[in-house]
C-alpha cells in the first residue's frame, strides 16, 4: 500500500473539516434539520454539477469540481450523523459536537478505506476522475432507492455503508486533483 494515502487523506479531510467548520460558523447546524433524503438529494445536485463539467469540459458558474466533491463529503457526513442522531424539528447540537461527529465519522470511512485499499491494493489510483463521479452517482440511485425501500435491504449495504462509500470515492478525486495540481 503507498503509505501516503492515509496521511493524503487526512490532507484532504482537513480542507473538508474547514469548509465545514466555517459554515458552522455562518449557518450554525440549520443542517440538522434536513432529512437523510435531502442530504442526498444535496449530494446528486453536487455529483451531477461535476459530471456536467466533465462532459461539458467548461462551467458557467466560477467554481471549479474541487468545492462540489468537499461538500460531497461535508453533505454524506452530514448524512450519517443525521442516521444516527435522527433529525429533530430545530437546530438542537451545538458547533463543537457537529465537529467531533464528523471526526467520528470521516474517521470511520478512513478505516473502512484502509481496509478495502489493502484488499484492492489501491486500484483507485489508476482510475479516472469521471469514474469517481460515476460511481457516487450510482450510489446515490443505491441510496436513493433504499430510502424508498424504507431503509431495507435484502443483501445489499445498507445507508451508512453507501454515504462511507461517497465520501472514500470523493477523497479519492481530491487526492487525485490535488496531484494533478501540484504536478502543474
Amino acid at each position: 500500500m503507498n503509505k501516503n494515502t492515509a496521511q493524503q487523506f487526512e490532507s484532504v479531510i482537513e480542507q473538508c473539516r474547514t469548509v465545514y467548520e466555517n459554515k458552522l460558523k455562518d449557518y450554525g447546524v440549520s443542517w440538522r434539520i434536513l432529512r437523510t433524503p435531502s442530504l442526498t438529494d444535496q449530494i446528486y445536485i453536487k455529483a451531477n454539477r461535476i459530471r456536467s463539467i466533465q462532459k461539458k469540459g467548461a462551467q458557467k458558474v466560477d467554481e471549479g469540481i474541487k468545492p462540489e466533491f468537499i461538500g460531497i463529503v461535508n453533505y454524506a457526513t452530514m448524512a450519517l450523523i443525521q442516521l444516527e442522531m435522527g433529525v429533530p424539528d430545530e437546530p438542537d447540537m451545538q458547533p463543537d459536537k457537529a465537529v467531533e461527529l464528523f471526526n467520528k465519522y470521516v474517521y470511520q470511512a478512513r478505516d473502512l478505506m484502509l481496509n478495502k485499499n489493502h484488499d484492492y491494493d489501491e486500484a483507485w489510483r489508476n482510475m479516472r476522475i469521471s469514474s469517481f463521479t460515476d460511481i457516487i452517482l450510482m450510489k446515490l440511485l443505491r441510496v436513493k432507492q433504499i430510502e424508498n425501500n424504507e431503509g431495507k435491504t435484502l443483501v445489499s449495504e445498507g445507508l451508512d455503508a453507501n454515504y462511507q462509500d461517497i465520501i472514500n470515492y470523493s477523497v479519492f478525486a481530491l487526492i487525485k486533483l490535488n496531484e494533478e495540481g501540484d504536478a502543474q
